[in-house]
């Protein structure tokens, strides 16, 4: 029976519930407390209704096994989380994302303890997120003239001070254009000019409220968090699986025509070898832009026309490029092309070119794609480029993850077994591939259904069934 004792302080009036749980393997008493006060404007009869159900629900808990901890807040069980996170091997990335998602979040909740957070309080945190102004340092810069008198004074030539920042050099050049670059590249610029960001850049702040798939992602770290709770036995039921986020609809893959992929090809030709040669990969493989950056010359068989894909080029504020696995950390091997091989064999000897012209200024990170000193790249600068490659040839908008989807609707529309499509494209797991191409395959099952329909149904049918043939079988 849980023992309660009235308490009377500087805050008011609070009740404190005492259950004890048996023993322990030293005989010692094992006491489990909580504190209770009741909500303003409560009546007395009230208060000791709530205050006996509370004590009841503690109780019940405590033979349930729960270890409810009534000091410890979402923002320091948020940090223990993220914490044991780290220790099974979570991507940087992930964990990068998981920090940034938090400082909403903890502004929101991180105050609450874990055990009064409730459904309610999730939901009016979801509807918040999807109003106007709170986007914190999303907005687009534009580089002052004192940028350009700095780094003249400083004497910084473009691929060292893209090195300092930990941005492509694509974005430097940008930067130097007068062009809007986001808002956390040009304070690693600053930074590394040793800057205020105000006194080197114009900032256009981003008001546009967060979009569905956004709050979706606060959602599920929060769910994650209180799973961990749940699982731990510190609170009685996960307060996310709760709360209501918002729908996020599937978009439909944004893939290019033919023609589309004929017109940039055509244009491609007038461009620097070594993005006509990245471009291609692209179009041919499928790959995603950090698995293209990531790819070595080690990885690369001439003699076989086919490329390994382990590792991939990431970017995150933390770190700058980093190596990591692939997003699923697979392995697989792709065959290329003639025209693909021929374009990496000539980029090896202009690469090679390079080198030699650079002599000891030379990084040997036997990288197939490099900057003109041998330095990885960013793989941001795959979308960078592909922006002003579109805008110098009157194209439309080139977003390289539509080379992916692209390749996905060309293997299905031929036939292309999912298993087989999944593995080029090196998803997790059919059910992924399945989920993201969902209107296409059931395009090709509905060909296939014809198909069968003119081969053993329509085909040379007479009026009439020939019953001697069906009696004869």
């Amino acid at each position: 029976m849980a023992s309660i004792k009235k308490r009377t302080g500087k805050n008011g009036v609070s009740y404190q519930i005492t259950v004890s749980a048996g023993y322990d393997s030293t005989g010692r008493k094992m006491i489990h407390t909580k504190t209770w006060a009741p909500e303003k404007g409560m009546t007395p009869r009230q208060t000791e209704k709530a205050l006996q159900r509370a004590a009841a629900d503690f109780e019940r808990s405590i033979e349930l096994g729960f270890q409810l901890d009534n000091r410890q807040t979402f923002a320091e069980y948020a940090g223990y989380v993220l914490g044991l996170k780290e220790q099974e091997g979570c991507k940087v990335r992930t964990l990068d994302r998981y920090k940034e998602l938090l400082v909403r979040i903890n502004q929101a909740i991180g105050h609450l303890k874990l055990v009064d957070i409730r459904p309610q309080h999730l939901n009016a945190f979801y509807k918040n997120l999807g109003e106007n102004g709170l986007r914190k340092g999303n907005g687009k810069a534009t580089a002052k003239p004192a940028l350009l008198e700095k780094v003249k004074q400083q004497g910084i030539k473009r691929p060292d001070l893209a090195q300092a920042a930990g941005v492509g050099t694509s974005t430097i050049n940008a930067i130097m254009r007068g062009e809007k670059v986001r808002q956390e590249k040009a304070q690693a610029v600053a930074q590394a000019l040793g800057a205020p960001l105000s006194e080197l850049f114009k900032v256009e702040a981003n008001t546009a409220p967060l979009s569905a798939k956004t709050v979706l992602e606060h959602h599920r770290l929060i769910s994650t968090i209180l799973a961990q709770a749940e699982k731990e036995m510190l609170v009685p039921y996960n307060a996310a699986e709760k709360a209501t986020p918002p729908k996020v609809a599937r978009a439909e893959p944004n893939y290019f025509q033919p023609a589309e992929i004929r017109a940039i090809l055509d244009a491609l030709d007038t461009e620097p070898l070594k993005w006509r040669t990245i471009v291609n990969l692209m179009i041919v493989t499928g790959c995603r832009r950090g698995e293209i950056m990531g790819l070595r010359w080690d990885r690369v068989s001439f003699d076989l026309n086919r490329i390994k894909i382990d590792r991939a080029l990431l970017y995150t504020k933390s770190r700058g490029v980093y190596e990591d696995s692939t997003k699923t950390s697979d392995v697989r091997y792709l065959r290329l092309p003639a025209e693909t091989m021929q374009l990496l064999r000539e980029w090896k000897q202009e690469q090679e070119h390079n080198r030699l012209m650079c002599a000891n200024l030379w990084t040997n990170s036997g990288y197939v794609f490099t900057q003109d000193d041998g330095q990885r790249m960013n793989p941001d600068s795959i979308t960078a480029w592909l922006r002003g490659f579109s805008e110098r040839h009157g194209l439309p908008h080139i977003n390289p993850h539509a080379f992916r989807h692209t390749v996905a609707s060309v293997l299905i529309s031929n036939g292309t077994d999912v298993v087989t499509v999944s593995k080029q494209l090196g998803h997790a797991s059919v059910t992924t591939t399945e989920g993201f191409y969902a209107h296409m395959i059931e395009e090709q099952k509905a060909k296939a259904t014809e198909c069968i329909a003119d081969v053993l149904l329509r085909s040379g049918r007479r009026s009439g069934p020939d019953l001697n043939a069906i009696k004869q079988a």
